[in-house]
């Protein structure tokens, strides 16, 4: 077995185990919520080492296409021709986590300071823009652009405009871009939404109540969070390659 690992090339059998799979998938083979065979089952139908399983399982889980349950298995989530496009970067994922890691400190000094400077109309635009997150999550839309424009709504109550400037300088990038959660999976993306819009609540109350610690707190639980959940990402996406 091993022998015919080589003499092929790891990276040609990858590809080899992984477009019978996805051909099993999208044909109907294997419907959304069925079970794939075993790892050792895979190993041995294919005569290829379990590393290449894993590699080639990490491929599909990147398009979407399975899910690897701790203790119980690979899932099938969908055949939807749709999904092969979907792809999760690994870089992506690393370079969304740059972001968040650099907003940290910035963004939790900005919302200790707009909790101290905001004024009535600036507190009234962070309302506003809290509104507009928990309207595209009712209405089953991207919460990306409103999010932005609530980080921007709370950076401008500084009333120091560099940290607003900050925002602008790193664009849209500063809304992570790699999807935590696919958007077939619609309960979960609407979850996760919620999740997102609860954190920004105890952000947006604290700014109204002028509390300062209550407010760098908000912000550090919210962005610190999202590290977390980037960081699981990233270590997820690694787990069948490392």
């Amino acid at each position: 077995m091993q022998m015919k690992d080589r003499s092929k090339g790891s990276g040609s059998l990858v590809s080899q185990v992984g477009e019978s799979l996805r051909q099993a998938i999208l044909s109907g083979k294997y419907s959304a919520g069925d079970k794939l065979p075993s790892e050792h089952e895979l190993t041995e139908t294919h005569s290829v080492s379990r590393t290449v399983v894993r590699e080639a399982v990490a491929a599909l889980r990147s398009d979407g296409l399975v899910e690897v349950r701790q203790g119980a298995g690979i899932f099938v989530l969908g055949a939807d021709p749709a999904l092969s496009a979907r792809k999760v970067d690994k870089a992506r994922v690393a370079s969304d986590l740059e972001v968040l890691e650099i907003r940290t400190p910035v963004e939790i000094e900005a919302a200790g300071l707009a909790a101290l400077r905001r004024s009535p109309a600036q507190e009234e635009a962070i309302f506003e823009c809290h509104r507009k997150i928990l309207q595209c999550i009712e209405s089953d839309q991207s919460i990306r652009e409103a999010d932005l424009e609530l980080h921007a709504a709370i950076a401008e109550a500084t009333n120091n405009p560099l940290f607003r400037q900050f925002l602008e300088s790193q664009g849209s990038a500063i809304i992570p871009q790699s999807r935590l959660v696919p958007e077939s999976r619609t309960a979960e993306q609407t979850a996760y939404r919620k999740l997102i819009h609860r954190e920004h609540k105890a952000i947006v109350v604290a700014i109204s109540d002028r509390d300062e610690q209550a407010a760098r707190n908000a912000m550090r639980d919210h962005l610190v969070g999202s590290q977390a959940r980037y960081r699981n990402l990233l270590r997820d996406l690694r787990s069948f390659t490392s």
